[in-house]
């Protein structure tokens, strides 16, 4: 049967909702048995991150394929799914299934999200991409508007934004918990991983290891020499591979200022760094960004990433309303929202633990002014896979769908422009996405990519 005259599973499901009359809802997608016909969802990247979104989606869904350029990383998640199917390529995926695939988990390294997601989008396939979306701007926005263009459902794997917590802080804030936002302050240990001169050091050319395809795991990046101090995981310190610090961490600890504050686009940066090389994101890292938010005006975000080389980590000075008995240098990672009327402490990494500060304050407010939940709750708390599968189900909208995660995952990697450019103003215009320098506006997007890759969501 021609590809043109063949049915595809995903318009198979749309098909049988709509001729029982209802929403494209589980209850309506039968089988010939008549039981419910799930969804079926691959994943790309099977180890790591991959295993634990591949068992997300699981939850609702048929897992029937893999794909994964690590083969002992492959053979375990084959063992776990005996009914998937095992590839080395998503391309050879795709090819090979791909009209009985209806989702896709997106879970490799950084500089691997981009081909893998467009090449799911541009099949019609609906996409939860691991945070951050993408390395580079500039693919971020292609994604986005490949996605709008294909009307598939999209989702970034960032777990906070399908809590509780970041939902009631918005309401509180909303009903103006701490009055006026015109301060916040976000800090992260990370990295974990080496960055910096120790980074550096550690990307020495060597031997392929028996079980690694390394020119899969390149993806759309030229080829270069096997790389030791990359795979499986300090890859994120790399400057062409991973994002750092702030691509890491940023898109879970800024999600609830970002969100919570509207804060928009940032319109202006600038950073200072320890140790930044030509090959990796800094050892440490302090940005400052410029904000207009549509609901609180003038608003500066301050980001602060890594230890500095005298073991002091970037951080913060400890809030004045913080309680004498908490202690302050064990909070490893957070966030601080300064108003005009009170000040929001969160010491978790995904938005779970919002107070007011003092708590005293907090508890008398919540007693008098306690909002009404007025905020839709995630489809799947916890779980932005499974949010996903559902999402389709019932025609959703995911929570960090791309129409959100785009302008979270820029704000990361504007955030990366300022830290590649310490010391000077990076002046951001949202409309034509540049800076207008050259030098700087360089990086965002990929210098080179490699012949296959080429296409753009301007072909879709």
């Amino acid at each position: 049967m021609s590809s043109t005259n063949r049915t595809s599973r995903r318009d198979f499901l749309r098909q049988t909702a709509a001729a029982t009359g209802g929403i494209f809802a589980p209850n309506l997608l039968l089988g010939q048995q008549g039981g419910v016909k799930k969804l079926n969802f691959a994943g790309v990247g099977a180890g790591g991150k991959g295993e634990s979104d591949i068992g997300g989606a699981a939850q609702g869904a048929n897992i029937v394929a893999f794909c994964d350029v690590d083969r002992d990383r492959l053979a375990k998640a084959l063992t776990k799914y005996p009914g998937a199917k095992g590839f080395e390529s998503y391309k050879e995926m795709f090819e090979a299934m791909g009209d009985q695939i209806d989702g896709v988990t997106v879970s490799t390294p950084d500089h691997a999200h981009y081909p893998a997601a467009m090449e799911a989008i541009k099949r019609g396939k609906h996409v939860c991409v691991q945070k951050p979306l993408v390395n580079r701007i500039w693919e971020a926005n292609e994604l986005h508007q490949a996605a709008k263009k294909k009307g598939v459902k999209t989702n970034m794997g960032n777990q906070g934004h399908t809590g509780e917590g970041i939902r009631l802080m918005k309401e509180w804030l909303n009903a103006g918990i701490v009055g006026n936002v015109k301060e916040i302050h976000v800090w992260t240990n990370r990295p974990i991983w080496p960055q910096g001169n120790e980074a550096k050091s550690k990307y020495t050319s060597g031997q392929v290891p028996a079980n690694l395809n390394w020119s899969n795991w390149l993806a759309q990046c030229p080829e270069v020499p096997f790389t030791n101090g990359l795979h499986p995981f300090a890859w994120r310190g790399h400057l062409e591979y991973g994002a750092g610090a702030m691509g890491d961490m940023g898109c879970h600890l800024l999600d609830g200022p970002f969100w919570g504050c509207e804060l928009g686009e940032a319109y202006k940066l600038e950073a200072e760094v320890d140790e930044l090389t030509d090959a990796s994101w800094p050892k440490s890292s302090y940005v400052l960004a410029h904000f207009k938010s549509p609901k609180f005006g003038e608003i500066k975000l301050h980001w602060y990433e890594g230890t500095r080389p005298d073991g002091k980590p970037r951080k913060p000075e400890r809030p004045a309303e913080l309680e004498a008995t908490r202690d302050w240098e064990k909070i490893r990672g957070g966030f601080i929202i300064k108003g005009d009327e009170g000040t929001i402490l969160n010491t978790d990494d995904y938005c779970g633990s919002p107070r007011v500060i003092p708590e005293a304050k907090f508890q008398a407010w919540m007693k008098d002014k306690k909002p009404e939940k007025s905020l839709e709750r995630s489809l799947s708390p916890g779980n932005p896979q499974l949010e996903l599968v559902k999402a389709i189900e019932q025609d959703k909208i995911c929570g960090s769908n791309f129409d959100y995660s785009v302008p979270l995952t820029r704000l990361c990697l504007l955030g990366n422009l300022a830290i590649l450019n310490p010391g000077k103003s990076i002046e951001w215009n949202a409309e034509s996405q540049s800076t207008g320098n050259a030098h700087i506006d360089k990086h965002i997007k990929r210098a080179a990519v490699r012949e296959g890759f080429e296409y753009s969501s301007g072909s879709i």
